[in-house]
């Protein structure tokens, strides 16, 4: 289903109270959509409601928010069970919850990574398995945030990249799975954009994390959401969020061992420095 209007659409967004999520929530609102945002922090919530609600188009348009943990896989059911009641069943699922701790393979516990694929990846597979039912009756767009970090295996991202790969694959096998409902599924894989996640990521990120990524510009939280929103009208699969994502996207696609060449040099660099 493509989604050129999103004026009456329902949208239910996760990690809907800041970064990604809060930013697609505000513009998605600004195209007169109703939007229901999900997030572990009560007290983050209503702020972002309220932020969300002065980018409103129209007095149709209705807007919620509901604490939800979505790596726990009782509590997505009963929380998303309550909101399809009050609110109406989605016609866009946007799951952007996300966690990340960059750490060198060897100093992440066993239980921060199972934390990380719990909520990054079964969180992703708990809130379609509960909602999907509900859009199987009318079709939709469901859009899973992944990462650059999803197709390109980065150092001291063992954690998050597989979570993020993950996601790719589930995404890709979805897509096939739902056309006949008329739901398109699409992984939306951003590079590092300016949220509180990031904010943490930078300071306890190995210093072979930060000469991979140092290149690369620091994402705008709205211009993301810009790219997020507006691909839902072409229905592609793999979303980039600028021509320096496509590009490394490309790069990688085509030419694998030159992207290993020159993350490779990096590393070693930092190494023989003795920083990292």
């Amino acid at each position: 289903m493509k989604i050129k209007d999103f004026t009456g659409k329902v949208a239910y967004i996760t990690g809907g109270s800041s970064g990604i999520g809060l930013a697609t929530a505000r513009l998605l609102a600004s195209k007169g959509a109703s939007v229901i945002i999900f997030a572990r922090r009560a007290e983050l919530l209503a702020e972002a409601v309220n932020g969300i609600k002065k980018n409103k188009i129209s007095e149709k348009q209705r807007f919620s928010s509901m604490q939800l943990d979505v790596a726990n896989r009782l509590e997505v059911e009963i929380v998303l069970q309550k909101a399809v009641k009050e609110f109406g069943a989605p016609d866009i699922l946007i799951n952007s919850a996300g966690i990340s701790y960059p750490h060198k393979f060897e100093d992440i516990p066993y239980e921060t990574f199972d934390g990380i694929i719990k909520t990054n990846l079964y969180g992703i597979w708990n809130m379609i398995y509960v909602l999907l039912p509900y859009m199987k009756q009318r079709g939709g767009y469901i859009m899973n945030v992944s990462s650059i970090a999803g197709f390109i295996g980065v150092f001291g991202l063992s954690a998050y990249s597989a979570s993020k790969f993950g996601v790719v694959g589930l995404s890709e096998a979805l897509r096939s799975e739902l056309k006949r409902f008329d739901i398109t599924v699409s992984v939306f894989c951003p590079g590092d954009v300016d949220t509180p996640m990031m904010d943490r990521s930078i300071k306890i990120r190995p210093e072979e994390t930060k000469a991979v990524s140092a290149t690369a510009s620091m994402l705008r939280p709205e211009d993301v959401a810009q790219a997020l929103v507006k691909s839902m009208a072409h229905e592609g699969f793999m979303v980039l969020a600028n021509s320096a994502g496509k590009f490394t996207y490309n790069m990688k696609r085509l030419f694998p061992w030159l992207v290993e060449w020159v993350t490779g040099s990096q590393i070693k660099k930092v190494q023989r420095k003795g920083t990292g």
